[in-house]
């Protein structure tokens, strides 16, 4: 079988170093805190209209919309003109530390600064951060928010988007063919996972043919919206029946909580092997691809009225 990309064996991937950045994939408030002058980070804060009402001093408003798709596929790519466009207005240098602020309200809120971390990631940056625990967690500790907006300068980039950790339509439909050796990593809710309800903007219920769930989560303590910082893949993966050099593609509904897993996994675990299907299942049904879980056309219309 072909794979989606050429790697190193499973034990050259939990070996492998996490990347060098200021921080590390994550950063605590306290530590954030505590080197703001020294790192001189650009803080990213990605709520939207929360921003006006108190964020950390020196933050840029970028609203987690600007890194997502339309409507009908909110997981889709956006063009390449279009981010460096987006990136050139925020300021942003490939060079400075990035740190990505969600709220910090669920642990769904984490999925935003992951699907954003990934972008950047796949779109050049090396430094980058998530805030974990975000806004709210910078509150718990005692830190001050302001509320004058800031803004940088304009910049200029010439973005290269990386498709090392991606795997588009064509290829997750051909690892459910098995053309392809990967494991497919439904991030969604079990009621999600087994068809009893789906995204609204999807043509109908279901998950990927040979999936299997492992719901993000898993990756954070009951009740918390920050993220382990330290997670041992061996057992998971163990667990999940992964063989060894075998990729990872994880999904959800639109690349958003499947964005947590592919970053608890790569970033904060350092496996080299694992890829997010940003369209995810929205992009997939959409398509008319074969499905599993997915009830009839009497199932698919109650699920929808459930949903509504």
């Amino acid at each position: 079988m072909r794979r989606l990309a050429s790697i190193a064996t499973l034990g050259a991937a939990l070996a492998a170093p996490l990347s060098a950045a200021t921080f590390g994939p994550l950063v605590s408030p306290s530590d954030l805190h505590s080197q703001l002058d020294s790192a001189s980070p650009i803080l990213l804060d990605i709520r939207g209209d929360a921003y006006a009402e108190g964020h950390i001093d020196n933050a840029v408003s970028a609203p987690y919309g600007l890194f997502r798709g339309p409507e009908e596929n909110p997981g889709q790519l956006l063009e390449v003109a279009t981010l460096e466009q987006r990136y050139e207005a925020l300021g942003l240098e490939l060079e400075r530390p990035v740190v990505i602020v969600p709220e910090g309200a669920t642990d769904t809120d984490f999925g935003a600064a992951a699907r954003v971390y990934w972008t950047l990631k796949s779109s050049g940056f090396t430094d980058l951060s998530i805030l974990n625990g975000g806004v709210r967690g910078w509150l718990a500790e005692g830190h001050a928010l302001e509320k004058a907006p800031s803004a940088l300068p304009k910049s200029e980039l010439d973005i290269v988007f990386s498709e090392a950790w991606t795997a588009d339509t064509d290829a997750v439909l051909a690892a459910t063919r098995g053309e392809i050796d990967a494991l497919l990593l439904d991030a969604r809710p079990d009621e999600f996972y087994q068809g009893k309800k789906g995204h609204a903007a999807a043509a109908k219920p279901g998950t990927l043919p040979g999936a299997k769930n492992h719901v993000y989560t898993a990756f954070f303590d009951e009740g918390s919206s920050a993220i382990d910082s330290a997670i041992d893949a061996s057992p998971l993966l163990e667990a999940l029946g992964v063989n060894d050099g075998e990729e990872i593609v994880s999904f959800c509904n639109t690349g958003h909580w499947a964005a947590t897993n592919w970053f608890a996994l790569s970033e904060v675990a350092g496996l080299d092997n694992v890829k997010l299907y940003p369209g995810s299942m929205v992009e997939y049904s959409n398509a008319g691809h074969e499905m599993e879980n997915s009830p009839g056309l009497v199932g698919n219309f109650v699920n929808r009225l459930r949903s509504n």
